[in-house]
C-alpha cells in the first residue's frame, strides 16, 4: 500500500487513505506546520520587495520622496487637502446612497429644525446617557 508525503510535516503517513489523511491535516502540530510554512514564505516575499526597492533607490532608478509633498499654500499649520478631495464642506450623512432594496426613511433633516433640537436641553431629571447624575449639595447649617 503507498504511504502519503505531507510536505509541511516532512513526514510519511502510514495509509494513503482519505481518512487518514483528514485526520492528519486536522491535527494541532500540522496546522502550525502549514502556518509557519506561510509565515516564512511571506517573510521571505516581504525582505525580496525590500531588497528590490532599496538596490532602485541606490541605483538612483527612485526619487528620494515617493510621495513629495505639495508646497504649503495659505497657513501652514493647516495641512492641505488630499488629492482628489476638493477643500469644500463633506457632503450630508443623508447624501449617500442606500444598498439596493432599501429605501429611505424620510425627508433630510431641516437644518434650522435640527439648530432649534440641539438647544434643547432635557427634562430636570432625565439625563443623557452617560452623564453623572448631579451630587446633592449638603448644607451644614441646617441642623
Amino acid at each position: 500500500m503507498p504511504k502519503y508525503y505531507c510536505d509541511y510535516c516532512d513526514t510519511y503517513l502510514t495509509h494513503d487513505s482519505p481518512s487518514v489523511r483528514k485526520t492528519h491535516c486536522q491535527g494541532r502540530k500540522h496546522k502550525e506546520n502549514v502556518r509557519d510554512y506561510y509565515q516564512k514564505w511571506m517573510e521571505e516575499q516581504a525582505q525580496k520587495l525590500i531588497d528590490q526597492t532599496t538596490a532602485a533607490f541606490k541605483s538612483g532608478k527612485m526619487p528620494n520622496a515617493p510621495f513629495p509633498m505639495p508646497p504649503r499654500l495659505i497657513n501652514p499649520n493647516i495641512a492641505p487637502p488630499r488629492p482628489g478631495m476638493p477643500g469644500i464642506v463633506p457632503p450630508p450623512p443623508w447624501a449617500f446612497t442606500l444598498p439596493p432594496g432599501m429605501r429611505p426613511l424620510g425627508p433630510p433633516p431641516n437644518p434650522a429644525a435640527m439648530t432649534t433640537l440641539m438647544t434643547l436641553r432635557p427634562p430636570p431629571g432625565m439625563m443623557p446617557p452617560g452623564v453623572p447624575p448631579p451630587t446633592a449639595i449638603q448644607n451644614s447649617s441646617m441642623e
